[in-house]
């Protein structure tokens, strides 16, 4: 699923009553809209498009079963005209049906004048529909290439969009058999789940492209693309992979087709059933949707996501593209092969690709060092899931609006986390053990939560149900408080929890069964399970610093006694990255949530000035830009930048502002990271380099290696003057490829200067802004003027919520304010989404005040810290 739209997306607030036991995948009781009395087994579907448009014609043949003696055929429809329908089959002849569209409830209903029989049954269809501009159902992208203007047409149908294209029964426990036939001009190249079956010319200049049948499968993995595409392909286990772009982007191929053929390669092994399909395309398409989307055979990504040029992306995009690869390759198996019954269990999909994708990255690039990106990247969710408006991984859906909004940082970061340290605690072989038991028995089918742990269960003996639910069904996580004292030459460790939170005390008294890993520095570390309010353990000797969970697999917070904090923070350095990390992420948030004060955290900064990991820096960074937010327009904030710029200038000086032959890929990552942040920050050398290598880029763009260039165009753009800003949207505009158009793009969205802001606003209103671009330009030009951009949105809100995804409207306004420390914002949001947006908008308003109140708590919280732990100096 695209893993971009859930960084966008955001949790919806839902109260639950604490963890219950789940049943098994049961196709009769699966929630949903649709009666479970008529069954597809087989579409027969041909679409008709008219590319220039935007518009297509359809018919349908479905194969249906009547599983119980009805009145009633009700199927999912939105946005389509159903010109005729029929129904025929042995002992009634061909009935014609009058066609009853619910355009609320996106249903397609015929009521027959006699109940009708249990048995087999064609239903026949002819009907039209649009061609969309946003990526939901059936859309188009315009792109360039070679300075023409080229159109192409492309699905995305999760999670409930199949229907805008084909009336189909689509809800995931609705599985059936397509076989697709599309008309096309003669120029474009088709692609489906599988392979071409015939292919035939028609006048006009056209041709209809039929493919094979499918496996029974969930309608929201149906796909087609068909544009002017080229494709390489390479074998694989007996499988045909093939990279499919649109053209001059052959550079770019190389190595997503060597990671394909790896993870296709380690995925049959990992879960001891074969891919099953005959060739499996990965498709990059120039915009449409964000991120990437898994249909089984024909899977379709943002350019920016697949593709990667080792002469002009950075070493992040090479990582980025296979973490991205690997998730919708997993998915092939967890989310196709077996599906979640209902969108309540959307991390089943969601989390579990997410966790196989960190693992396929640590097998074939452990120098990449995935697990440690992942505890980063962990930090975000964290602090989504400490406050009162976050929701559970498992939680209730009753709307398609609820359904689109399931795919967010819960589902997909917290889903992840969860079963990183659910493996650690089962162990790698039980855990493999149980998936491909889970696998093997529900191929082809649908399952719920309650199959997964039965599966585990087991093949590792341990209560996995028991513990599994309080972190599916609970909304949270727990503080791990840890006390130590040495009594008679042996450590005793007191461990206890409560649930944690960043704006006020929960109201439940929430527990968790959590496995723990306790041991020394450097030495030995024991599991043992926290299954009430706390627990006492002793090990044998007072040797060595207490730490516990070393290797952060755990998803809580760990605060230490005083005593065991210094201990710790003494040797970091020493430290393993993870157990860094986790102790540096783990006393910012203490620190946020007035629990540590800022001056313990600040001195455990000074402590990482010669820390090697980009991971660690990202966090470092991450919580020094948090603060310096909060103070905006305080006097404070210059102590706080001043701070961070005598940190991490002494490190970059060491790096050197150029590259070095043979030097890690790390130290090249870490030289472009704080180079931007210290240009961001501020200081003038470091925005003296960004000018000067931008004005050499503009002759010679070979003169910025890969690993800079991204701190090039992000300065340029922040202290942009008219020259810089036309230069920089000139080549946003006639960029080669989509990497490159939103590298320029984001650098324009960053001036400083608010007049260019304004304009970069304007873009907004442009129809040939992609939509799918759209939120990502709000966010950033708010970050520098937010109350210049929500007078813009207001003032245009009916002209840019048209231009943009439907899917975002709700979260755009709020978005504005994301990044406030003023509650008038709070107010400001929630007031006016109350007046002008429906009850979904309403929650969106919610939680973004929520957030704007959290951060003015920091805010005056951290103020007189600041002045009192900095000014000193």
């Amino acid at each position: 699923m695209p893993v971009a739209r859930a960084a966008a997306a955001v949790a919806f607030a839902l109260t639950t009553a604490g963890a219950q036991a789940e049943a098994p995948y049961a196709f009769a009781t699966t929630p949903g809209k649709l009666p479970k009395d008529v069954i597809p087994l087989q579409y027969s579907a041909h679409i008709m498009p008219d590319v220039a448009g935007n518009s297509f014609r359809g018919t349908q043949t479905v194969e249906i079963e009547v599983l119980n003696t009805t009145s009633t055929i009700m199927l999912n429809a939105d946005n389509l005209e159903i010109d005729s329908a029929s129904l025929s089959g042995k002992e009634i002849g061909k009935l014609a049906l009058k066609p009853i569209l619910d355009r609320g409830q996106q249903t397609l209903r015929f009521e027959l004048a006699r109940p009708l029989a249990p048995g087999k049954y064609a239903l026949d269809l002819t009907f039209k529909g649009q061609i969309n501009r946003e990526g939901r159902g059936l859309f188009y992208v315009n792109y360039k290439a070679g300075g023409a203007d080229k159109k192409l047409i492309a699905t995305t149908m999760a999670p409930t969009d199949a229907r805008r294209m084909l009336p189909t029964w689509d809800e995931p426990s609705f599985r059936a058999r397509f076989k697709l036939t599309v008309d096309v001009p003669s120029n474009f190249k088709a692609y489906s789940t599988t392979p071409i079956e015939k292919q035939e010319p028609l006048s006009k200049g056209m041709q209809r492209v039929t493919f094979g049948n499918t496996p029974k499968m969930p309608s929201y993995l149906v796909v087609l693309v068909a544009g002017e595409m080229e494709r390489v392909a390479a074998k694989q286990d007996g499988v045909e992979i093939g990279i499919v772009t649109t053209e001059g982007k052959g550079a770019s191929t190389a190595f997503p087709l060597q990671a394909s053929r790896d993870l296709l390669r380690y995925f049959n092994h990992y879960f001891g059933i074969p891919y099953p399909l005959p060739k499996l395309d990965q498709i990059a398409i120039p915009g449409g949707f964000n991120g990437a989307m898994e249909n089984w055979g024909a899977v379709v990504y943002n350019e920016p996501t697949l593709l990667y040029d080792p002469k002009k992306s950075p070493d992040r995009v090479k990582k980025f593209t296979f973490n991205i690869n690997a998730h919708e390759l997993a998915h092939q198996w967890f989310g196709n092969l077996v599906t979640m019954a209902w969108w309540d269990n959307l991390w089943l999909n969601e989390g579990f690709a997410s966790w196989m994708a960190a693992k396929a990255t640590q097998h074939f690039h452990p120098e990449w060092r995935p697990y440690l990106d992942e505890i980063a990247a962990r930090e975000y969710v964290m602090n989504l899931d400490a406050r009162k408006t976050t929701h559970p991984i498992q939680t209730r859906i009753d709307t398609e609006e609820q359904a689109a909004a399931a795919f967010d940082a819960i589902t997909y970061s917290k889903g992840q986390a969860f079963l990183r340290m659910l493996e650690a605690y089962l162990g790698e072989d039980n855990f493999r053990k149980g998936i491909r038991a889970y696998m093997a028995k529900h191929q082809y089918s649908n399952t719920t939560s309650s199959d997964l742990w039965a599966a585990l269960e087991k093949a590792s003996g341990k209560p996995v149900e028991k513990l599994a639910s309080d972190w599916t069904t609970q909304p949270g996580f727990p503080l791990i408080k840890v006390e130590q004292a040495c009594e008679d030459g042996k450590r005793k460790i007191t461990l206890s929890q409560e649930q944690y939170r960043l704006d006020e005390p929960a109201p439940e008294k929430r527990l968790w069964n959590v496995p723990l890993q306790v041991g020394t520095v450097n030495g030995k570390a024991w599991t043992t399970l926290l299954s009430g309010p706390s627990t006492t353990i002793t090990q044998a000797s007072c040797e060595g610093a207490l730490v516990v969970d070393p290797y952060s697999v755990g998803y809580f917070r760990v605060h230490y006694d005083p005593a065991s904090f210094h201990a710790l923070a003494e040797q970091a350095p020493r430290l393993l990255d993870s157990t860094r990390l986790r102790l540096l992420a783990d006393s910012w948030s203490l620190a946020l949530a007035g629990r540590m004060p800022l001056d313990a955290y600040l001195d455990l900064v000074r402590k990482y000035a010669n820390e090697p990991r980009p991971a660690v820096w990202e966090a470092l960074l991450s919580h020094l830009r948090t603060v310096s937010s909060l103070l905006g327009g305080e006097p404070e904030q210059a102590l706080v930048r001043r701070f961070f710029i005598d940190l991490a200038r002494p490190r970059l000086a060491t790096l050197g502002w150029d590259e070095k032959p043979g030097e890690s890929p790390d130290d090249a990552q870490l030289r472009g990271m704080l180079a931007t942040s210290l240009a961001r920050a501020g200081d003038p050398e470091a925005i003296a380099q960004g000018k000067a290598r931008f004005a050499r880029f503009l002759e010679d763009p070979a003169s910025v290696p890969p690993s800079m260039i991204d701190f090039v165009t992000l300065t340029a753009g922040r202290y942009a003057d008219a020259a810089t800003y036309e230069a920089l949207a000139a080549r946003a505009a006639n960029a080669p490829n989509s990497e490159e158009r939103n590298r320029f793009g984001k650098a324009l969205t960053s001036a400083q200067d608010p007049a260019l802001a304004a304009r970069t606003l304007q873009m907004l209103l442009s129809p040939q802004t992609p939509p799918d671009l759209i939120p990502y330009i709000i966010s950033g030009v708010s970050a520098e003027h937010l109350d210049q951009t929500w007078n813009f949105a207001v003032a245009n809100r009916d002209a840019l919520l048209n231009n943009m995804e439907a899917l975002g409207r709700h979260a755009l306004f709020a978005s504005i304010v994301s990044s406030s420390a003023n509650p008038v914002h709070a107010e400001l949001v929630e007031n006016y989404m109350r007046k002008n947006f429906g009850a979904d908008g309403v929650v969106e308003a919610e939680r973004a005040g929520n957030g704007v109140r959290i951060r003015a708590a920091q805010k005056a919280r951290l103020l007189p810290q600041v002045r009192a732990a900095l000014q000193k100096q």
